[in-house]
């Protein structure tokens, strides 16, 4: 089968590209102007990528287009699709049908840490020998790939709440009917398709809904709005993790990448690894409980867990010159920000913050009230005022005074912060999009 995927440079569907190359497809795409890692990852497949979206893309016919949710009406490839009545699916629909089917799916569900968790449950099923396929929002430092589809039973899956399609306005996690369901947490986020908490949470039920009850709901038992999500119906018996004593799984941060596992109440083991504070232990304690719910006897998975080595842009070191640390971050939400500052910030080493508000939520000023306090464990703040913000920065991150800089270009921005840095510094860049190439300018910067 020849397919032809729309928006075949995001993560997601840049992933389901290389599912279908598996599965013997003849696959190309088109998208806008693409970059690291997801660029890389397709060129490295050898996906021919067309650059734009002409109708000239899909002549001759291919024999099913694939849709990702960055498609509009109006695209003219869209268009053409249509008026030429071409086959078309969206991303979500092609796994569910072509990869899923008769597998034990493993979802990921929340507003945070979705692909570290899928990462690192992808991670302790492969090191006790169960090869599960999966399918991941990001790049995985312990798989060379984002996707595959493996063998056996296990696929995991990250599980988004985003709408599938311009045609299937439902979350795309609607389509995966997991049988273990992993529930983070649950924020408002994606103001741009949803009018606020509950409306998400009403998706989230809708979710709970698609899980048998020979299944298992592994959730954040100090989360209240998933508290309310699994009090309006949960036909499936849910575990729950976190720091608290009532928790079936619990974790107690003693270090930053050091944390007490506590079992059905009672202190089990002390678990050194790779990452790094309550965040990443929360995640942790997710993936035990979700590959112990698939049938891993949990003291191997324990025993796995130091050897995870993270997901590229989820902290990535970058360089680390002349007693300057750079980091790359994905965090674009007030509480994925804090948690990552919180978890980064030592003792004796001044850390700087780099932001750049790219996603819709943070351009509309949804969560801007909660931005200073997030910032606050900064040492410095550097933040990229781009144009169509719906707030003032000046005026928000006010709280933050001398400790704040803006600019509104990435090149006056990287001048401010390579004229600022001292030895002893941790730099962490934020954003859910290139930054326009910031880390590479600092990087050379550094170098330099």
């Amino acid at each position: 089968m020849r397919i032809h995927i729309l928006g075949i440079g995001g993560t997601f569907m840049a992933a389901v590209a290389l599912l279908a190359r598996e599965l013997g497809c003849e696959v190309s795409g088109s998208d806008g102007p693409l970059y690291p890692p997801m660029s890389d990852v397709l060129a490295d497949a050898g996906i021919e990528v067309n650059e734009g979206y002409l109708s000239e893309h899909l002549k001759p016919a291919p024999d099913l287009v694939v849709v990702g949710n960055i498609i509009a009406r109006g695209n003219p490839a869209a268009e053409y699709m249509l008026d030429k009545e071409l086959p078309y699916v969206s991303g979500p629909e092609f796994v569910a049908v072509h990869v899923l089917v008769g597998r034990k799916v493993i979802a990921v569900a929340g507003t945070h840490g979705k692909t570290t968790t899928t990462s690192l449950i992808a991670w302790l099923l492969e090191a006790t020998g169960q090869r599960p396929g999966f399918l991941i929002g990001g790049l995985p430092e312990n798989f060379p790939v984002t996707a595959r589809l493996g063998k056996g039973d296990p696929f995991v899956i990250e599980a988004d709440e985003y709408e599938t399609a311009f045609f299937d306005r439902r979350p795309k996690f609607i389509h995966y009917h997991p049988h273990v369901l992993v529930l983070n947490n649950l924020e408002f986020d994606h103001a741009d398709i949803y009018a606020d908490l509950a409306a998400i949470e009403k998706q989230f039920h809708y979710l709970l809904c698609t899980v048998p009850g020979s299944g298992r709901i592994i959730a954040n038992g100090a989360d209240a709005a998933l508290a309310r999500v699994i009090a309006a119906g949960a036909w499936t018996p849910v575990e729950y993790f976190g720091s608290g004593s009532g928790s079936d799984l619990a974790g107690q941060l003693i270090a930053s990448n050091r944390f007490e596992l506590w079992v059905g109440g009672k202190p089990l083991t002390t678990i050194e690894w790779q990452m790094r504070g309550a965040h990443n232990m929360e995640n942790a304690l997710a993936a035990l409980g979700a590959v112990r719910a698939a049938g891993v006897p949990l003291e191997a998975a324990i025993e796995a867990l130091p050897g995870f080595a993270g997901v590229r842009r989820r902290l990535t070191l970058l360089a680390d010159t002349n007693g300057v640390r750079l980091y790359d971050d994905f965090a674009h939400h007030p509480t994925a920000i804090s948690r990552t500052l919180q978890g980064l910030k030592q003792p004796g080493r001044r850390l700087i913050a780099v932001l750049e508000p790219r996603s819709n939520t943070m351009r509309r000023g949804d969560n801007a009230e909660r931005l200073a306090a997030a910032l606050e464990p900064a040492d410095r703040v550097f933040l990229l005022v781009s144009k169509g913000l719906g707030w003032s920065p000046a005026s928000v991150l006010a709280p933050l005074g001398k400790k704040l800089t803006l600019e509104a270009r990435v090149e006056e921005l990287a001048e401010r912060i390579a004229g600022d840095l001292r030895e002893g510094d941790d730099v962490v860049l934020m954003s859910n999009g290139s930054f326009d190439g910031l880390a590479g300018i600092l990087e050379k910067e550094l170098e330099g």
